[in-house]
């Protein structure tokens, strides 16, 4: 397995440029608002106006390009901004795979797996994780490591897009959503590893009796 670690060069002249770059990116995103409520207005005249199924249909097309890229500048500006967990004690990890997975897992232990958890935070993160590999496996197992207790949970059989870090990889909408999910796991004091086939985040869990 390799762990996924950004680089870091010059860090000092990176956060400048990724503060400016988050500046930058929230006013596009005002501006894509304001183009939305045009297209919108447009879309709802032709209908008034038994506009043609052509040009209704150009307009849907521009609203869901507007609609996509205003998501993928939120996802870019909030991938910019520091991870501000609200952690709430007793969690369940499973509860919170099975909320992000719209399902149980593939296979879990029957031990307990609760930790200090932003539930909300952390089930989309691994919800845009999971949606972004191409696989249906998904299993969660209780473990120690290094001494300590961690909920460990594989994406078994993963297809990712062929990057060697895709959450590193920035590509398109769905690179920047996997490298977001990956900050919210680091911020709760998680790890993701990946190899060719499998990819695998811990999370910190409580230990028995706490």
């Amino acid at each position: 397995m390799k762990p996924l670690m950004s680089e870091s060069h010059d860090a000092a002249a990176l956060q400048e440029l990724g503060r400016a770059s988050v500046q930058i990116v929230h006013d596009l995103k005002n501006q894509l608002n304001g183009l939305k409520l045009y297209a919108t207005f447009l879309r709802k005249r032709l209908e008034k106006t038994d506009g043609r199924t052509d040009e209704l249909e150009t307009v849907a097309k521009l609203l869901a390009g507007l609609e996509r890229a205003a998501a993928d500048m939120t996802t870019l500006v909030r991938y910019g901004r520091p991870v501000e967990l609200r952690r709430a004690p007793h969690v369940d990890l499973r509860r919170t795979l099975a909320a992000a997975l719209e399902r149980e897992p593939d296979a879990a232990d029957d031990d307990t797996c609760y930790g200090e958890i932003d539930q909300a935070a952390l089930t989309d993160a691994l919800k845009q994780i999971n949606a972004g590999l191409n696989t249906t496996e998904v299993n969660l197992r209780r473990a120690e490591l290094n001494g300590a207790p961690v909920g460990i949970i594989e994406w078994r059989n993963a297809q990712t897009t062929g990057d060697d870090d895709p959450f590193n990889s920035f590509a398109g909408g769905q690179g920047l959503r996997l490298a977001l999910a990956a900050k919210v796991v680091r911020a709760h004091g998680g790890t993701i590893e990946h190899d060719a086939r499998t990819v695998r985040v811990c999370i910190p869990l409580k230990s028995s009796g706490e």
